[in-house]
């Protein structure tokens, strides 16, 4: 399948029964402002573009909402065992952007969109959700061509910062992504 669009992603997440159902789950907690990101997509994409038959597995499926007036990680275990009495074989992690900030200490999140924005990778920069009339709804705030691409970039304050850099940097060691998909090229050198 050729993927070129945000269109084309939709589609291939639309004709994925197992990433449907995940949608769904999600979509029944009524979360404020609530997204499925990173891999979820990603790794659906990439997957792809190599030609892989079988799904590449996850390590977890990175829900997000924003919910300023309840910070308490407690609540997004809550969450996270409604989402597994719901699908119980996904290893759920449900994080509410409204206090993922002091984990880069970064200044405050506005929204989940916000949060999103603030993943150090582009291609992990990208988040999907069904809305009202069960339409797949994308966003990615750094575009898709990355991802697209296969092109692992910092997103810019990270690429700018050296803290934050050395993040980036850690993490792409760490995800090792070029051992699922050798076509993926990062880019290791600060700007």
């Amino acid at each position: 399948m050729v993927i070129q669009t945000k269109e084309d992603i939709q589609a291939l997440i639309q004709e994925d029964k197992w990433m449907m159902d995940i949608l769904k789950a999600v979509q029944q907690l009524d979360l404020p402002d609530w997204w499925i990101c990173a891999g979820f997509v990603r790794s659906k994409i990439w997957d792809t573009l190599h030609g892989y038959k079988e799904r590449t597995p996850l390590a977890d499926i990175d829900v997000i909402y924003f919910d300023p007036d309840n910070k308490e990680e407690s609540e997004e275990k809550k969450w996270e065992d409604q989402l597994q009495s719901l699908l119980p074989n996904i290893p759920w992690s449900v994080k509410n952007q409204a206090r993922m900030h002091k984990i880069n200490n970064l200044p405050s999140y506005i929204s989940s969109m916000d949060g999103i924005a603030n993943f150090p990778e582009t291609v992990t920069a990208i988040g999907a959700k069904l809305d009202e009339q069960n339409e797949i709804v994308l966003v990615a705030p750094y575009g898709l061509a990355d991802i697209l691409q296969m092109t692992v970039n910092p997103v810019p304050h990270f690429a700018t910062n050296k803290d934050l850099f050395t993040i980036y940097e850690q993490r792409i060691q760490k995800k090792n992504w070029q051992y699922n998909w050798p076509n993926v090229r990062i880019v290791s050198r600060k700007k």
